[in-house]
């Protein structure tokens, strides 16, 4: 927390451990063990209430993350997916912090005509000269499999969805929607990242492998890993 909301080469530890006890004296945090010398801090039931009630965050009736959602009994996947992102920055990324910044959470991807619409859990915008752009769904353990290959069979459904541009009269010409509309600088549709979690290790490896049978044949590339392996830095599974 200290490394995201403080300036470059600035120490922010002090900073968030005085928040954090003006938090613990209103009974609205409260610490919960420690990890060698750094305390574990929790929002108290007060300060979840108090977090929803705050119009603070914005609301997101759909979403698997914020106010709504911590309500609604979704905020382990919030946990997990926050999980996810520290543990591809530290891993994949080499522990750039820096990009960070580059992650949006809950990106939803829609086309209008189609009525097709969907949330993308994490979407980190890497910042090369191409403007390279990848796609992370994390599953928690919380769906049934076939519901798990729907949300990813919709990204190939995105990915082929295909617009007409041209002056009335001409033959004009068809472009994918998503480099039209959506990541403009890309050359071709985002990379999609799986993250497995939720579940013991030898049961993400059933889902990852249940997942690669209901994919086969979709024609968008797909990477699959466990949450474990993930954060091990261990290699992905090309799966489509």
């Amino acid at each position: 927390m200290a490394q995201v909301i403080t300036k470059e080469e600035s120490d922010g530890r002090s900073y968030v451990r005085r928040a954090m006890k003006e938090l613990a004296e209103l009974g609205l945090a409260e610490t919960n063990g420690k990890v060698g010398k750094h305390q574990i801090w929790n929002l108290t039931v007060a300060g979840q209430k108090a977090l929803a009630e705050g119009n603070e965050l914005p609301l997101r009736p759909k979403a698997g993350t914020g106010a709504k959602a911590v309500r609604a009994g979704l905020g382990p996947h919030g946990v997990a997916v926050t999980d996810m992102i520290l543990a591809y920055t530290d891993t994949v990324l080499s522990g750039d912090r820096e990009c960070l910044t580059d992650w949006q959470v809950e990106v939803n991807h829609a086309i209008r005509q189609t009525g097709l619409s969907f949330n993308t859990d994490a979407v980190l915008a890497v910042p090369t000269k191409t403007s390279e752009v990848r796609l992370f769904e994390l599953d928690n353990g919380t769906m049934s499999q076939a519901r798990l290959a729907r949300e990813v069979w919709d990204y190939e459904r995105y990915a082929g969805h295909r617009v007409w541009e041209g002056a009335r009269g001409t033959n004009g010409r068809t472009f994918p929607f998503w480099q039209r509309h959506r990541y403009t600088r890309s050359e071709r549709f985002p990379l999609l990242y799986v993250v497995l979690a939720g579940k013991e290790e030898h049961l993400l490896d059933n889902r990852r492998q249940a997942l690669t049978a209901d994919v086969k044949g979709i024609t968008v590339a797909v990477w699959v890993n466990t949450l474990p392996r993930l954060q091990r830095g261990e290699p992905w599974y090309e799966i489509a």
